[in-house]
Parts: C-alpha cells; structure tokens; sequence
C-alpha cells in the first residue's frame, strides 16, 4: 500500500500523519502551508516531503493527496486543485481529515476523475509529538477506491476504520467535541470553583482528577447507569439546590452549565427521566424566584 503522499495544510494533523506515514515507509512529495518557512518546518518535523507555500502542479505528482487544512478552506482547496490539474487527477485519491465535513466538498476534483474521501482521527493532536493512534477510530467515507485506500491507511496507522454516512458527520463530530473540548471546559470550570473554596490550582486539580478518572472507568466497566452518583441520581433536591445557591455566586454560564447539565443527565441517564426532569423543573423555578427574592432585597 504504501505509495506517494502529498500533504496540502500541514498543521497539527498533517504533520502528525505525515511523519507516522514516513516512517511506515511512503514518500512523502509536496507539503503546502501558508509560507515557505512553515512549510521547511513541516518537512523537517515529517522527516521528508518538498516545502511549497502554494499549491502546484508538484502536488499532482503524488498518488494520493490528503488535505489537512481547516474545514472552511477545504473546498477551496479542491477548487484550486481542480483548477491547475484537472487532467492529471485522472485515477488520483484526494483525501480531507475533517471530522465535520463530508467528501462531497471534494467534488471539484471529483469531477476530474480523481476518487474522493473522508478520513478522520477521532483523536486530539497537540504538536508536541505524535499522538498514540493505535486503537483509535478513524471515521471514513467517500467514493469506493478512497474508502479503500482510506482504510489501508488506518490499518497501517494501527487505527480502526468505521464507515459513516456523510450526513452523519457532523453528529459523530459534535460527539467528539462534547466528549473532548466541552470535557476539558468542565474540569476547567470545576477546577475554578475548587479554587473559590481557598484551594490553590495544584491542589483543586489533584483533588478533581482522581474523581473523574474514577467515574470514566466506571463509565468503561459497568456501563452509564451504575457508573452514575452524585446528588442528583439519589434524588437529593435539597443538595442540587444549595449547589444552585452557592453557583449563583459565580459568572451566570457556571449555573446555567449546571443546570442544564442536570436535565441532560436526568435525559441519558435516568430510568424514570420524565419524572426526574419535572422535579428539575419544578426545582429551577424555586430556584429563579428565590433569585429574584434576593435580588429585590440587596
């Protein structure tokens, strides 16, 4: 399988790929960014490849071309593609990495011949290194001879390749981004309020992190429900409303996090989730009036 690469936006994603690729024993071709000096980076970090800070006839050279660039760019990458090349993608694989966009964006060279796709980490990528890809999803999709060539890759990368739907993306993203980013704002927000009760940072985060791995190998070993505690799946009211109460303390979206945290949780993970969130209902409307009270008195 392993043939010539060319990579167009070679940022966290592409460099990381390129290098692992490297060294899996393809030949790296052209690598594209914005400028020439972040391009001499990109090759020196992937160990090979040609540093151009525009896309060129050089790229065509390639048998496959993965385009790693922001998702709002990757169309006009395609155009611009199919503009300097259009005969020579005749039998070529063009391949995006965007985990939110289909493969019909690649339609440009689609129309000249070349066999598009979808191939995207389900993985975080910091720039320091290359992450552990081994066991990791890769969500595919595209035409027959890129999905193919697509999960030749994965199995290469020692990742596992699951075919969506493209209209089924941005689901499977959002997914992502709830699990990964929307997590990391959680532990950020906890880790704050630990700090408002006298802890220093060093000290909210050991006492934090512990108790969220916890829940997670729970989450992994006995599954969402059994894994579920706190105040709300024991259905003490009185504790989620002194939660409510010292929030209000903190900027409004801690609360509101909060709140709307609660019914999500009483939705995915309660057996009785009608009754628990006509309690939660019932509860915020206290809780607003009781806001209100407050306020009128200060």
């Amino acid at each position: 399988m392993r043939g010539s690469l060319a990579i167009i936006g070679a940022g966290r994603v592409g460099r990381a790929l390129g290098r692992r690729l490297r060294e899996l024993g393809w030949k790296i071709a052209a690598v594209v960014t914005r400028s020439e000096p972040t391009a001499r980076k990109a090759t020196r970090y992937i160990g090979g490849g040609h540093a151009h800070a525009v896309i060129s006839r050089r790229v065509l050279a390639a048998h496959v071309t993965l385009i790693t660039v922001p998702d709002a760019a990757v169309e006009k990458v395609a155009r611009e593609l199919a503009r300097i090349g259009a005969e020579e993608l005749r039998g070529k694989i063009v391949l995006h990495t965007s985990g939110a966009l289909g493969s019909n964006v690649l339609e440009a060279v689609r129309e000249c011949g070349a066999a598009v796709g979808s191939m995207h980490p389900l993985q975080t990528f910091s720039g320091v290194g290359v992450p552990p890809l081994e066991g990791r999803v890769f969500a595919i999709e595209g035409d027959a001879g890129a999905m193919r060539m697509a999960r030749q890759i994965v199995r290469a990368l020692g990742g596992t390749p699951v075919h969506l739907e493209s209209p089924k993306k941005p689901l499977y993203h959002a997914a992502g981004a709830l699990a990964a980013g929307h997590m990391l704002a959680l532990m950020e927000a906890a880790t704050q309020m630990m700090m408002e009760t006298g802890m220093n940072r060093r000290e909210a985060v050991r006492a934090l992190l512990p108790l969220t791995r916890q829940v997670l190998e729970n989450f992994e070993r006995l599954g969402p429900r059994a894994a579920w505690t706190g105040p709300l799946s024991r259905r003490d009211f009185g504790v989620v409303a002194s939660h409510a109460a010292a929030l209000r303390e903190l900027p409004d979206e801690f609360l509101e996090a909060y709140q709307i945290l609660n019914r999500l949780s009483a939705r995915v993970l309660s057996k009785d989730s009608h009754e628990l969130l006509t309690e939660l209902e019932k509860l915020a409307v206290k809780e607003k009036a009781a806001a209100h009270s407050s306020g009128g008195q200060s």
